[in-house]
């Protein structure tokens, strides 16, 4: 049997800085605002003996003394491109700078630049075993502005990956190969998957090609179940560890891997010399929980490992492109993390304050509203019903009580996710908002978890700057629009008439009113 990995224990250094609680970052001074980290999950990892050979992000520094770039996008205008730092050393990205430079056209992110000085930046996946859909077989570059959300009180974006998007490293330094030991985390929306192949972070074949059992390590977020599942309907944390999604010991099914999907999710993988974990949690409050922590999946091939020491961020090892999901930030380690270490990292995450946009909206569930498009041609409408129909209509004080009632909503927690929220009508009690085949519906609450899911919509920022855009649960692409009058959810550009790119930011983004009907 192949030697165990060696169990680090916590050096002292940890062990004080966990009893003083100088780990937590984000710290939150009078009136809100965020400080810039003492802490960052690297410098944790660094004192539990097993440092960070790759430091991923889009939101923060990971690191307590980072300044440099965390990322780089690039604009459509005249193909320009713009570094984006932290604001403070160990602070938050520098959101406002990301605006400023791509206002009034639209940015890719092209870099996601490694902390750790090694240099295992992510940039556009190359072709791969399984072609990508761009030009050449590379993959797509993330829209910059997709993943609005706020970290300890300021802006940040993360990295949206609609199919077809992929980032990738195959010539990186110090990233674990063969069977040596590692661990990863990631932190997920997890709101945001599918069940294509396959929404990974990690260590991944440095051809883009399936080189058999045992030449990844990576986490992967979703509900496919071709390979691997646990309980419930998904979403899983699981481990590609390539020609197979493990949920635990065996190849197909294990009880002990839950569902989750908390808003902000923390993902874990570490594996070593026959032995492995996952591990996981909600990203803004409490621990993380061990799904699996045992040998190698009884299946040849997995052990010992040969894994291959390239990264990829939101595809497979062979350039599969059909996942979805959002990364805002992860890290990779040389060395088997202990748990206590992990935990610090938790604590760290936590209290960085990670958070959806939607503050200052005005959508607070118990709350009564009234939307109003924010598209200059209508800016005197509202959603409004007449019947099971949902479209606009203009509103104002001389309209009857009844089309007052109509266009007026009461804020109800998320039917699907407490995260998010649902819209009952003000004067057809029990009746929600609810989209089918894309187009909006009032209807009356079955109890179905079919319902529930199609009448959530998360609250972001205004994608045009202004009020608050309505997020699909189930369809996290696509937003609540107006279009000639009626609503759907849409995509900013896709095969029907309602998904035209065309004034989309505005048409998705709603000001939030007090109701029309009291």
């Amino acid at each position: 049997m192949a030697r165990q990995p060696r169990h680090v224990r916590p050096r002292p250094l940890l062990q004080a800085l966990i009893a003083t609680g100088a780990l937590v970052t984000g710290l939150l001074a009078a009136g809100g605002t965020s400080q810039a980290a003492t802490q960052g999950p690297c410098d944790i990892y660094a004192a539990g003996g097993t440092p960070c050979v790759a430091a991923h992000s889009t939101t923060r520094a990971l690191y307590g003394a980072y300044t440099g770039p965390l990322y780089q996008v690039r604009r459509a205008s005249d193909s320009a491109t713009r570094d984006i730092a932290p604001l403070a050393a160990g602070g938050v990205a520098n959101a406002a700078a990301q605006d400023s430079f791509c206002a009034g056209t639209t940015c890719l992110i092209t870099v996601i630049y490694d902390q750790s000085g090694r240099n295992n930046r992510l940039t556009q996946a190359p072709p791969g075993g399984f072609q990508g859909p761009a030009a050449g077989g590379y993959d797509n570059l993330a829209n910059a502005t997709a993943a609005p959300i706020s970290v300890g009180g300021h802006k940040a974006y993360g990295v949206y990956i609609a199919p077809g998007t992929g980032y990738r490293n195959n010539n990186t330094n110090g990233v674990a190969t063969g069977d040596q030991p590692e661990g990863m985390y990631a932190i997920f929306d997890g709101t945001h998957y599918n069940g294509g192949c396959c929404f990974d972070y990690g260590n991944a074949e440095r051809n883009s090609r399936d080189n058999g059992n045992g030449t990844m390590e990576a986490i992967y977020f979703g509900n496919i179940k071709v390979w691997g599942y646990g309980a419930g309907n998904g979403p899983w944390i699981m481990a590609d560890l390539e020609n197979g999604l493990f949920s635990g010991v065996n190849q197909h099914y294990n009880a002990n891997d839950p569902s989750i999907s908390h808003r902000f999710l923390t993902a874990i993988v570490k594996g070593g010399p026959n032995r492995w974990a996952i591990r996981g949690g909600n990203a803004q409050s409490g621990g993380v929980s061990t799904f699996y922590d045992g040998v190698r999946p009884n299946v040849a091939g997995y052990n010992p490992m040969k894994k291959e020491g390239a990264i990829i961020l939101g595809i497979g090892g062979d350039n599969s492109v059909g996942a979805r999901g959002t990364f805002y930030e992860g890290v990779m380690t040389s060395g088997y993390p202990s748990d206590a270490t992990e935990n610090a990292v938790q604590a760290n995450i936590t209290a960085a304050g990670y958070a959806t946009s939607s503050a200052g909206t005005g959508l607070t569930p118990g709350t009564a509203v009234s939307l109003r498009a924010t598209t200059a041609c209508c800016t005197d409408r509202y959603i409004h019903h007449t019947g099971s129909t949902v479209d606009t209509a203009v509103i104002g004080s001389g309209s009857s009580a009844t089309e007052k009632g109509n266009g007026s909503w009461t804020v109800r927690t998320g039917l699907g996710s407490s995260s998010c929220v649902s819209f009952e009508s003000k004067n057809v009690a029990g009746q929600y908002l609810r989209h089918q085949n894309y187009r909006l519906y009032l209807q009356a609450n079955d109890g179905s978890s079919l319902f529930a899911q199609d009448a959530t919509f998360c609250p972001e920022a205004g994608r045009n700057g202004q009020g608050a855009s309505l997020r699909s649960l189930n369809f996290p692409d696509r937003y609540v629009r107006h279009y000639d009058n009626i609503l759907y959810i849409a995509a900013n550009g896709g095969s029907n008439t309602f998904d035209n790119a065309n004034a989309y930011s505005d048409d998705v983004s709603w000001l939030v009113s007090a109701p029309w009907a009291s």
